[in-house]
């Protein structure tokens, strides 16, 4: 299942940067023509597989996705189903860094044009996600030792230092956006735990 990199261009040879670059635009444009149906039947795909990560759980960090990402909506209805407290990012100015508690049908608000949808608050401090037993993040791509090439801001090289050791942290993508080679990777960037699909999760690194 790791062979489905035939779709990322070649970035041998060029700057950290702008491997990136050019990794997040191939991305950005293969989720643009993802079908909605094939979209939502992933969402409630990844929810289910996401309950056999639940065991022991009682605090999950997660998202709420933007219009392109996996659909989270049914994971966090199962997180709430569970019995699971959610807490969501709350993006402030800048790269302010902030978490919010959340249940299903509270209200989200997209405060600028290509941030994900926010909690209203409050705010419980960027260190909040120390309280979580199971972290789902966003990712556009993970490569085997999962090096995640995320949207290029930084928010959450930053916050996944707060974690506990031992707590997993699982990158929520489509399963064809795997890849087999290594990602390019900064010396700041925070590594995943694992993956969570519409096929299933899996455990990656050494």
């Amino acid at each position: 299942m790791w062979s489905l990199t035939s779709s990322l261009p070649q970035h041998d040879g060029l700057e950290l940067d702008d491997a990136k670059q050019l990794l997040r635009a191939s991305v950005h444009q293969h989720r643009k023509n993802r079908p909605e149906k094939e979209r939502q039947a992933a969402a409630e795909q990844i929810a289910e597989h996401a309950r056999e990560l639940l065991d022991g759980v009682q605090v999950a960090a997660a998202y709420a996705a933007r219009p392109t990402e996996p659909e989270t909506s049914a994971l966090l209805r199962v997180l709430d189903e569970a019995g699971v407290e959610i807490l969501l990012p709350m993006l402030g100015p800048g790269l302010s860094r902030d978490w919010a508690t959340y249940r299903p049908g509270d209200p989200l608000e997209v405060r600028a044009p290509g941030r994900p949808p926010d909690p209203e608050g409050p705010g419980l401090g960027e260190d909040a996600i120390a309280r979580a037993d199971v972290v789902f993040a966003p990712a556009l791509s993970v490569d085997r030792q999962g090096v995640r090439l995320g949207q290029g801001g930084g928010w959450y090289d930053r916050v996944l230092r707060f974690v506990r050791p031992g707590t997993r942290v699982f990158a929520v993508i489509f399963d064809d956006e795997r890849s087999s080679e290594s990602l390019p990777v900064a010396a700041h960037d925070r590594r995943v735990d694992g993956i969570l699909t519409p096929s299933g999760w899996e455990l990656l690194g050494d």
